[in-house]
């Protein structure tokens, strides 16, 4: 998409502190981190949300959740634990349209959320 924040980061027209890189996955450091480690993992194809994964798109999904497992090794999270988030709509509290995975970890998280 066009105008799509991470989109821009995914095809490097907007430089990112990467974690991973592959040619369907995108993972970088979040800006604004809410946590010790706070990587976003993203698609290089735009889906605006979760809702736009159709079957032929579950592969994508499992990748996806393969790097979070990847990377919370390499960043030493998976041992006492971590959280992925993937936000869906306003209420769900998504602020990019792009479908992301948080992987947040290195401290320790509440529920509910919030």
């Amino acid at each position: 998409m066009e105008n799509c924040l991470f989109c821009k980061i995914a095809n490097g027209e907007i430089p990112s502190k990467k974690a991973y890189e592959d040619d369907t996955v995108l993972a970088f450091y979040d800006i604004e981190p809410q946590a010790p480690v706070h990587v976003l993992i993203v698609p290089k194809k735009h889906y605006t949300s979760v809702m736009d994964i159709e079957s032929a798109d579950q592969a994508l999904l499992s990748h996806m959740i393969e790097i979070a497992q990847k990377l919370a090794k390499e960043l030493g999270v998976s041992k006492d634990g971590f959280r992925l988030v993937i936000n869906t709509g306003e209420n769900g509290g998504q602020s990019v349209p792009q479908l992301h995975i948080h992987l947040l970890g290195g401290r320790k998280f509440g529920w509910p959320a919030g």
